[in-house]
């Protein structure tokens, strides 16, 4: 039974609403720019809680959302989870079976979808096995006042939510009620549910706000780039809320050009999302103007963030680039690379050395970094080994996935533990280090290689755009680095190729050195807009581009 001190999210937007009514809610939409106060949010959310009642939603049921970046997305956020429904998060940019497999696994019975994005949600519905797929649904929602042409039977989100009260007698809703869930994107398989209960999302909440996690407070201007599909757009809908600051939804796709125009226009002070993201307004600044004078920060995670991105935001627009990193499983966030009061007076160099590892345990986290025997490995900046985590925003089971349970959770003596699949190093000052994923660390002569430094360093150079490195299969050596690179336009690709292999060589062993470079126009990515290596890696999974090559110097073990 719930009592009157669990631990919920309906008590962030009560607070918000209450002590900063004005506060605004901004959302760029396909309907044009729109603002709400949280005070008129409030009554919003009600009201979609009511419509959602009045449609059949009860405790324990599943509405999900298959949406962009806006306030008819952030309202689904309290008013499901407040009213002791779940909130389901759908990845759009998956594929049709996934996107099937997805909502007949989790039971859904409403769908939030925004009109962009409805011609996919059709094909899913239509394709082979949506029909059975589907059946749990009793209601598609379009966002905005019209439905678009569709073969689906679906009411628009006005007519939806018109004329239902909105005020809505929010019941007690117990911490253990599970409030959220995601399914992971990952390369291999059927996605994997990971659902989070009120706890969690409240201890999450509370672990993200101080100085420590994200350092969120009432006068921030949050504005999340990372798409509320993925992993509730890394928990900042509901921390931004808890804060009382000014939330900004960047809405569809949006490009560099509207990005730099809402942190100019609404005053953005800390934004976040993926690398990709901000080399794209980097790239988007080096020719236009834009004023960024009121951003003070970015929350850069999701894959590691080039020491060049870093630097140039700091020295060219004095802003701060938070390193982070987390999982699906950790609700997400694990680590925040701030700099202690004794590093604040180093040089920039060290400084940066710092930022760009992936930071500082939280606090309310457990960690461990073991080597294949289980052991704990020394925090000393060198020896690494897999990463493993506890806490109580981390989940300890797949949904519905007894398979996956045992591969990704361990058992061990002092209780269960996730394996996060990363490796990692930890240096004495206890700053994370992420080496490589554990399927991307490339395995050479015995030896490995992370990937991930290989691309930060190729992507330190100014003519390239992106680069990332894959590991090829070689006859000898067992795989050997290859990269791939986008050049910048009118870059001299001959010279290009010389610069990066000579860049590797004075700053790794010789060995580390790729044995090839290949241009491409872009990397591919996944649907969370990472680099995807498995595109890569099935395409070039022979030994044509290393064949014959050897090390130009042989590794601990490589005669």
């Amino acid at each position: 039974m719930a009592g009157t001190t669990d631990q919920t999210l309906r008590p962030f937007l009560w607070r918000a609403s209450r002590l900063f009514p004005d506060q605004e809610i901004v959302s760029r939409t396909h309907e044009g720019m729109q603002r709400f106060t949280y005070s008129e949010y409030e009554e919003r959310v009600g009201q979609l809680a009511n419509a959602l009642a009045a449609a059949g939603v009860g405790e324990g049921d599943r509405v999900a959302t298959f949406s962009w970046n806006h306030h008819w997305h952030f309202e689904t956020y309290f008013a499901a989870p407040s009213m002791g429904a779940q909130l389901h998060t759908i990845n759009p940019l998956l594929p049709d079976h996934h996107i099937q497999y997805i909502v007949e696994n989790a039971n859904d019975s409403v769908v939030l979808v925004d009109p962009s994005l409805l011609p996919k949600l059709e094909a899913a519905v239509t394709a082979e096995g949506g029909e059975e797929a589907f059946a749990s649904v009793d209601q598609f929602v379009v966002v905005g006042s019209e439905v678009p042409d569709t073969s689906l039977d679906i009411v628009d989100y006005d007519s939806f939510v018109g004329g239902h009260d909105t005020e809505y007698d929010w019941p007690a809703v117990s911490e253990e009620q599970p409030a959220g869930m995601c399914y992971t994107s990952g390369t291999t398989g059927k996605p994997k549910g990971v659902e989070y209960t009120q706890q969690m999302l409240w201890a999450h909440t509370m672990a993200s706000l101080p100085q420590t996690g994200l350092d969120i407070g009432a006068s921030d201007v949050v504005m999340p780039v990372v798409p509320m599909f993925h992993v509730n757009a890394w928990g900042l809908p509901f921390t931004t809320t808890a804060a009382g600051a000014k939330h900004v939804y960047p809405g569809p796709s949006p490009t560099p050009e509207d990005l730099a125009k809402l942190i100019e226009e609404e005053g953005v002070t800390m934004t976040a999302g993926v690398p990709t993201v901000w080399l794209g307004l980097l790239d988007y600044l080096d020719e236009h103007d834009a004023d960024l004078s009121s951003l003070e920060r970015i929350v850069i995670g999701g894959s590691a963030a080039p020491p060049s991105v870093i630097r140039r935001f700091d020295e060219e627009y004095d802003v701060d680039v938070l390193h982070a990193w987390g999982m699906s499983e950790m609700s997400p966030v694990g680590t925040v690379s701030h700099l202690k009061p004794e590093m604040q007076d180093w040089p920039k160099e060290e400084q940066y050395e710092k930022r760009a590892k992936q930071g500082l345990f939280v606090p309310g986290l457990e960690y461990r970094v073991v080597d294949d025997d289980g052991n704990e490995v020394p925090e000393n900046g060198e020896d690494f080994g897999e990463l493993w985590v506890r806490g109580p925003w981390v989940v300890t089971e797949y949904f519905k996935r007894p398979d996956a349970n045992e591969e990704d959770f361990v058992d061990a003596p002092d209780g269960k533990w996730l394996k996060t699949g990363d490796v990692v190093t930890i240096d004495p000052d206890g700053y994370m280090e992420l080496v490589d994923r554990a399927k991307d660390v490339i395995k050479s002569g015995g030896e490995w290689i992370s990937s991930v430094e290989l691309e930060n360093t190729l992507m330190a150079h100014d003519d390239v755009a992106e680069a990332t490195v894959i590991g090829v299969p070689h006859e000898r050596w067992q795989e050997r680095p290859v990269a791939f690179v986008v050049p910048k336009q009118g870059a001299d690709e001959a010279a290009l190729k010389a610069d990066l292999q000579a860049m590797v060589k004075d700053e790794f062993p010789k060995w580390w050195a790729p044995d090839e470079v290949v241009f491409i126009d872009e990397v591919p990515k996944t649907a969370t807009g990472k680099f995807d290596k498995k595109v890569l890696r099935d395409e070039y999974d022979d030994e044509s581009l290393v064949s014959g090559k050897t090390p130009d110097d042989a590794a601990p073990g490589q005669d």
